[in-house]
């Protein structure tokens, strides 16, 4: 069994786990999950009430546990050392989540007045949760720069594709779950989005690909992954991508990293813009922020600082927006960007063993788009159709739970994150990758999304959604 599969299962048995506890005893609510804090005693607590007598520390090691068990019989599937792998994955997990509770201390994560307030500070970098993203990059750069030793002997859990194809697995159900309860939104918001989306992407995609191959030289193993990057969703995108065209790991690797920075940079600018210049068109600035902004939880938390920032401009002018529709779109974009990558994905696979890179001199063997294939994608997709069924069958209540019970097997998506970033730390040696052209790429990143990307997708969005308004209050 290799990586690809071993994801599919792992992802699954989480979902099938929350959908057993929709319907019957809530079996992932002693998960862990973090809170923005300013007293670390604060920061742990168990995923639902249901597990408070647990505590956050006991939660936590619970966790580690579980993973760690699961994790082990996945590496002798995989043919590793089942010893070498626990007692590096447990290394792994504690530096990991360490960053991620590091992360969501209150002067990096709180993003919005009302929250600053709430915690009684006056500064915050507002970096949201996925602060944490960065500090478990970083606590993974200083590892493999300053103490390669330590990196090479945590290298048999460093599977940074292993747990970021679970991670999407699981989030096949966590966007089903939203979609189908953004089921009452307006339809012709729905179909602005998806066309705004098709229409962008097929233009970044191939503007992308051209600037890193024409005027930077790169390769197309570097070049596509890059380009799916920045164009389709991040650090999935690019992993997905890496897989269709047989990348090798170091590719979507340094492409991830440099996403994950990136977005940073996007949340602390782009919401401010489109307050000063977009106020009067909310639901355009709510689609650039989800098409411009590469990474989930950084475009939604965009969404919500955006709503928050034009609701308070336009109030000072006497207008009275409706909350809820700023974000609202926001998500939906990414909804439907999160839903593009398995197509993308199958596409590129095509195309590559089609016309790039075919095994045979005229074509492909059929069965090598088969092989090529990023497996994964079938465990998204089929937790998607799972879940979307059911919620769409689901009544008000029985939705509300659903969505709940999902929630807690979102815990596990957000742990898998953490563990891929950190993993991608520990890989990215800065005097590697800069021999791989470190700097090339992040011109290229620069220039393409700064240059070309960002004001694509304002364009586009205000073709899609100029003159769309949310409801008054």
């Amino acid at each position: 069994m290799g990586e690809d599969w071993l994801a599919v299962w792992l992802g699954l048995i989480v979902v099938a786990l929350a959908i057993a506890s929709w319907a019957g005893p809530d079996l992932l609510g002693w998960a862990v999950t973090t809170r923005v804090w300013t007293d670390a005693a604060q920061a742990l607590a168990p995923a639902t009430p249901a597990y408070a007598s647990l505590g956050g520390v006991l939660s936590l090691v619970l966790t580690w546990l579980a993973l760690l068990a699961v994790l082990g019989i996945g590496a002798r599937f995989l043919r590793a050392d089942v010893k070498r792998f626990a007692v590096a994955f447990t290394v792994v997990f504690w530096l990991a989540y360490l960053g991620w509770i590091v992360g969501s201390v209150a002067w990096l994560a709180v993003n919005t007045p009302a929250d600053a307030q709430k915690f009684g500070i006056g500064w915050s970098l507002k970096l949201t949760n996925e602060g944490g993203y960065i500090v478990a990059l970083l606590a993974g750069l200083v590892i493999s720069n300053f103490f390669p030793r330590l990196a090479d002997w945590l290298r048999e859990a460093i599977r940074p594709e292993l747990y970021i194809k679970t991670a999407i697995v699981i989030l096949g159900a966590f966007i089903a779950v939203t979609a189908a309860e953004r089921g009452s939104f307006a339809l012709s918001l729905v179909l602005r989005g998806l066309a705004a989306i098709v229409e962008a992407y097929l233009i970044y995609w191939a503007v992308v690909y051209f600037v890193a191959r024409k005027w930077f030289g790169f390769t197309r193993e570097w070049a596509a992954p890059l380009a799916s990057g920045i164009s389709i969703c991040g650090v999935a995108a690019a992993i997905s991508t890496g897989g269709a065209i047989r990348a090798r790991p170091l590719v979507p690797v340094v492409v991830s990293s440099l996403v994950v920075v990136f977005a940073v940079v996007e949340l602390l600018i782009l919401p401010f813009l489109a307050q000063h210049f977009l106020w009067r068109e909310p639901l355009v600035a709510a689609s650039w922020i989800g098409l411009a902004i590469k990474t989930d939880g950084a475009a939604v938390a965009g969404g919500g600082i955006t709503e928050s920032l034009i609701l308070a401009k336009a109030a000072a002018e006497g207008i009275h927006y409706q909350p809820g529709w700023i974000l609202g779109t926001t998500a939906t974009i990414k909804v439907f960007i999160d839903l593009f990558i398995g197509i993308w994905a199958f596409l590129l696979a095509w195309i590559w063993t089609r016309h790039i890179n075919p095994q045979e001199p005229d074509k492909a063997r059929s069965g090598e788009i088969w092989l090529r294939f990023p497996k994964f994608i079938l465990g998204y997709a089929a937790s998607f159709a799972i879940v979307l069924a059911l919620a769409l069958a689901a009544g008000p209540q029985s939705l509300a739970k659903l969505k709940g019970a999902i929630n807690e097997a979102n815990n596990f998506r957000v742990i898998f994150f953490i563990l891929t970033f950190f993993a991608i730390g520990v890989l990215a040696n800065f005097r590697k990758l800069w021999r791989e052209g470190l700097g090339k790429l992040a011109a290229v990143y620069v220039l393409t999304l700064f240059g070309f990307v960002v004001w694509v997708g304002l364009l586009i969005s205000w073709i899609f959604f100029s003159g769309v308004k949310p409801p008054l209050a």
